[in-house]
């Protein structure tokens, strides 16, 4: 539905797919007309001067729910997002700011809890926290805790340049992990759905399995973490940002034993499920064995060849399934679950 024949926001306008897409584009876009730079990419590139070097900035706000889960929370959460965003234009995040709103009632203990671990990921990263500020609303006005993160970064190899525009013919398509592993945590946990698992969520930095490929001069030419929409959005994205058809294979996704379980269960898609520390990359056709390479060699033990693009001018993306037939695998649409980063 067009968003002109709305009367209001829906839920479905947070999901990273198709009606994010359309609020993005029939409001967003058309009243910040000569306000913004760096639209369809996870992070915005800047400089401060004529002679000043590039730098990379996002911006992000977390309201997942549950604020504890298995193998993160919300704290972790926030500063991998926003770490992992400007890393997905060949950044390394330096600076962190962040805001946090909190629950008037909020427990200390949790809070403790959530800020530890915050501290503990921004260490890891080897970011600092440059700027911070805090407010708390009266009880009923937010659920618990909502945190709101930017990162600035730096490039260390200046010879990337990686957008989604401009992607060519008969490049590679790569997932650096396990597909849909987050958002499956996420249901199994939610109180209304109460699976059993011993699965963990992917959360994770995405810098250091990365640096290497970035340093190799292997040619990159587009990188994005996997989020709401799962790797459906992010292809159809890229389809539709350089006008290129890409083809994917169903046999070549790598997804986990429990995460194949909760689709089953609950009638999902793997790939239509958030990732919080795995992304997608685009690399030239004739180097992605040894892009694979390197990910294996660094940590990313699971990440996969998975397809490639095909002709320009035909913006779609084509998924081969395991009998050989071939469907076109659509943007998300409408909201499976809310609130899941």
């Amino acid at each position: 539905m067009a968003l002109h024949s709305m009367d209001s926001v829906l839920l479905s306008h947070g999901s990273g797919g198709i009606e994010s897409q359309r609020l993005i584009a029939e409001l967003f876009e058309p009243l910040l007309k000569g306000c913004v730079i760096g639209v369809g990419e996870d992070a915005g590139i800047g400089t401060l001067s004529a002679d000043s070097k590039n730098f990379a900035i996002s911006t992000d706000g977390y309201v997942v729910s549950p604020i504890f889960f298995a193998g993160g929370d919300i704290g972790k959460l926030s500063v991998c997002g926003s770490c992992n965003d400007v890393a997905m234009m060949g950044a390394k995040a330096c600076y962190l700011s962040a805001s946090f709103m909190l629950e008037e009632g909020f427990k200390i203990a949790d809070l403790s809890r959530i800020v530890k671990s915050f501290a503990t990921t921004l260490s890891q990263s080897g970011a600092k926290l440059i700027s911070a500020d805090t407010k708390v609303l009266p009880r009923g006005m937010l659920d618990k805790i909502f945190i709101t993160t930017t990162a600035f970064g730096e490039f260390l190899y200046p010879h990337l340049h990686l957008s989604a525009f401009g992607i060519p013919q008969d490049s590679a398509i790569l997932v650096s992990g396990n597909v849909g592993t987050h958002g499956a945590v996420i249901y199994s946990s939610r109180e209304e759905i109460a699976l059993h698992s011993d699965l963990q969520s992917d959360c994770a930095l995405l810098y250091p399995i990365l640096e290497p490929l970035f340093a190799s001069k292997i040619k990159l030419y587009a990188l994005r973490d996997a989020t709401r929409g799962g790797i459906a959005s992010v292809l159809n994205e890229w389809a539709n940002a350089s006008q290129i058809g890409i083809e994917i294979e169903a046999e070549k996704l790598p997804v986990l034993p429990q995460v194949r379980g909760i689709c089953e269960l609950l009638g999902f898609e793997a790939y239509n499920l958030a990732n919080e520390g795995m992304c997608v990359l685009c690399v030239a056709g004739e180097e992605a064995q040894e892009a694979l390479r390197i990910l294996h060699k660094n940590g990313a033990k699971e990440a996969e060849i998975i397809g490639h693009t095909t002709e320009k001018n035909r913006a779609r993306v084509i998924l081969k399934t395991a009998f050989g037939a071939k469907r076109i695998l659509e943007y998300p649409s409408g909201e499976l679950l809310p609130r899941i980063c």
